[in-house]
């Protein structure tokens, strides 16, 4: 018998998620639990972390998980390793939900970096009216620089996580219009954005090159290689096709 374990957190998770159950499929959808609201799920929800590789191994031998979706945001990358080591260890199959990267087009400005650190550095040394679009978990970094922010947050803060900053609270998928005239209220210069891909967050990318504004695009992190697909279906026809795991070993 299947039991799936989905990692999730992304749009195509929860797509995945109402294919799942619409086949009959034991699963169980994860979340990381870094909103206070997640999205409800057609399935039974595990909110929180698992202690690392060998808490989510442990996991996994005592759910009786037979296969593992990763379906997270191709920037958490320490919950994907997490999951490759866990898989590894216990020769569970392992499979990538992962959205193609965004590419820039004709009339892009785009700047692209390979990390956070790099994302700082891009930015001018004169202030800036800066979108900062990266979420609130690396934002510190940021801190000493000189420039006007806008955030925009799922969950609002307990207080200003920048100085100087603009917060927007609000849940995607959002429209080329509503950040275009986002961006133009605020005046902003700079747009600092991770690519993560998908349609739900390239809204602001469209509006940027309406606007003229400069984008510094962080590249994703680099990721242990796994079987990889590009839509819910696809995974979907994955699992049906992949055999049943083997007994769960020890680690």
């Amino acid at each position: 018998m299947k039991r799936v374990l989905l990692l999730g957190g992304t749009t195509e998770a929860s797509a995945l998620a109402r294919l799942l159950a619409g086949a009959g499929v034991d699963a169980v959808f994860s979340y990381a639990g870094r909103t206070a609201a997640p999205v409800a799920q057609p399935l039974p929800m595990r909110v929180g972390g698992f202690g690392g590789a060998s808490g989510l191994a442990d996991w996994l031998r005592g759910a009786g998980i037979s296969h593992v979706i990763d379906a997270t945001h191709p920037f958490a990358a320490r919950m994907s390793r997490n999951a490759h080591a866990a898989c590894a260890a216990l020769g569970l199959p392992l499979l990538a939900l992962q959205r193609p990267a965004w590419q820039p087009g004709p009339g892009d400005d785009w700047q692209p970096v390979p990390d956070i650190a790099a994302a700082v550095a891009a930015l001018p040394d004169r202030p800036a009216r800066v979108f900062l679009a990266i979420g609130k978990q690396n934002l510190d970094p940021f801190a000493g620089l000189p420039h006007q922010w806008l955030l925009r947050l799922v969950d609002a803060p307990d207080s200003p996580p920048l100085p100087r900053a603009q917060m927007v609270i609000a849940r995607g998928p959002f429209t080329v219009d509503g950040d275009r005239s986002l961006m133009a209220a605020h005046r902003i210069t700079h747009l600092v954005a991770k690519n993560s891909g998908g349609a739900g967050a390239s809204a602001k990318l469209q509006a940027a090159r309406d606007l003229g504004v400069r984008v510094v695009m962080i590249d994703r992190p680099a990721l242990p290689g796994c079987a990889t697909v590009a839509t819910p279906a696809e995974a979907l026809d994955w699992l049906h096709l992949h055999q049943t795991a083997p007994a769960l070993r020890g680690v």
